[in-house]
């Protein structure tokens, strides 16, 4: 097995990105089953914006004022 270059380090950490917004996906959907697909999507944009322990982002220094659309 050869060693992770940067691109594969890079496609591994993307993956677990997408890997963990779905599972908090199926999290919000068990916590409110009667929910719209519409409203699971502002729950979980919500949690992505404010989750705990990164209510500023998740690198260290100055939070960044630009606004997230």
């Amino acid at each position: 097995m050869r060693p992770m270059d940067s691109a594969d380090k890079l496609r591994a950490a993307l993956e677990l990105h997408d890997v963990g917004v779905e599972l908090m996906r199926q999290n919000l959907r068990r916590r409110h089953p009667d929910a719209s697909d519409e409203a699971i999507e502002d729950l979980l944009t919500d949690w992505l914006r404010t989750r705990p322990g990164a209510e500023h982002g998740d690198g260290a220094g100055r939070p960044s004022t630009r606004i997230l659309q």
